[in-house]
């Protein structure tokens, strides 16, 4: 027996253990049997084309080992599938929804969450939850400081990470303050994703928390007092920075993937991921040069997981639950990170895996532009979901007209 088929057993072996080892016989058979011809309409960003061949693998393994389909709703932006299941909240459609499961984090889940709109908690029930680190106030368990409470599940992990080419850049800035002396020296030559995408927002938050004077206020709400004080060196430092960008700083690339894109035709130095493995997936498909490396800075980068999360009426949230589960299976995990497929980091424990398991992450491909885990520091917590949005709004109001 392969170690794909030992990981899809498990399931089963673990529904009748139960989660802290009760018997719950047929719990999760009940769920499998309803979930078999269910069509989960997944919402999920859809601006990166690895992780949209990632979702259509997942689709196929689905359907034939548990008759559940995939239908990718791309996204390009979570909102979108928010502002649908509020709408739907609203015109009394509490059952037989048009949203299955969201690729969410942070400000949209604290939105659905406040409001009720969250099914659950489902990720207790799910036999591979145990392959995570469910300790309180573990990562697992935790979005964007606010507690998830089982109303989430994780399926993958991010790091904020810069990517440059060694050959035009053998000796990249290692901090924000760093990174203004060499756009100086060199300008023209850096920009970053629109600051209404996620990407620009979180490249705003990386500058934050290296420069704010106490950065555990941002763990908190972020007040008009608070909010003031914290992000005056901020925007100090971009008032400053913003005439050496990319054209003068007058307009932006609309993404992470576009940016990608500038760098490799060399009409910039850098790009940025929130994806460690970003840019060896690129050089692995010819995207990008293999003079190019990523790193994160040096006292280290913002982190976070990746969720996905069921509505209060999704109409097949079986089918969902099943999706969440297999995005926790071991071989999917290792699947995952393999950087010729997605290179995202496991979100797993490695204490919980099996030898086999483990062995089968060791054994995944590398690559020079992969930064091991030690190179990447430590991983800064993301700020209060407020911070995003209030960062987001103060940009727009001081550099757009």
């Amino acid at each position: 027996m392969n170690r794909r088929s030992v990981f899809r057993l498990l399931p089963l072996i673990l529904c009748a253990l139960g989660a802290g080892g009760a018997a719950r016989a047929g719990s999760w058979d009940d769920v499998l049997a309803a979930a078999r011809g269910q069509t989960v309409y997944w919402n999920a960003w859809g601006g990166d084309e690895r992780t949209n061949r990632f979702i259509a693998w997942a689709g196929r393994e689905l359907e034939r080992d548990y008759g559940v389909s995939i239908a990718h709703v791309k996204l390009s932006d979570t909102a979108e599938a928010v502002t649908r299941v509020i709408a739907e909240k609203a015109a009394g459609r509490d059952a037989d929804g048009s949203v299955d499961l969201i690729w969410i984090n942070g400000a949209n889940f604290l939105s659905m969450k406040e409001k009720g709109l969250l099914y659950g908690p489902f990720l207790f029930d799910l036999p591979n939850a145990r392959y995570l680190d469910l300790s309180e106030g573990s990562a697992a368990l935790v979005d964007f400081t606010v507690p998830t409470e089982g109303y989430e599940s994780p399926w993958r992990l991010a790091r904020f990470v810069l990517t440059h080419d060694s050959a035009r850049v053998p000796d990249p800035p290692r901090s924000m303050a760093a990174l203004l002396d060499w756009a100086r020296a060199h300008p023209g030559r850096f920009t970053h994703p629109a600051v209404s995408n996620f990407m620009g927002a979180t490249f705003l938050k990386q500058a934050l928390i290296e420069l704010t004077p106490d950065p555990a206020v941002l763990a908190s709400e972020a007040t008009d007092e608070v909010f003031a004080a914290a992000t005056a060196p901020l925007w100090a430092w971009y008032d400053e920075l913003r005439p050496l960008l990319w054209r003068q700083g007058e307009t932006f690339p609309e993404n992470e993937s576009v940016l990608q894109q500038m760098l490799n035709d060399g009409e910039v130095d850098f790009a940025m991921a929130f994806d460690p493995a970003a840019a060896a997936a690129a050089v692995a498909q010819g995207l990008l040069p293999e003079t190019v490396r990523s790193y994160a800075p040096e006292g280290g980068s913002i982190g976070n997981i990746s969720f996905v999360a069921i509505p209060y009426n999704a109409a097949h949230r079986e089918g969902a639950m099943v999706v969440a589960n297999f995005l926790l299976d071991p071989a999917t995990q290792a699947q995952a990170q393999n950087i010729e497929v997605l290179g995202s980091f496991s979100v797993l424990d490695p204490a919980k895996l099996d030898a086999d398991a483990r062995a089968a992450f060791a054994a995944l491909p590398s690559s020079p532009a992969l930064p091991g885990n030690e190179a990447l520091g430590p991983t800064l917590n993301e700020p209060h979901p407020s911070w995003m949005v209030r960062i987001a709004e103060e940009w727009a109001r001081r550099y757009t007209r």
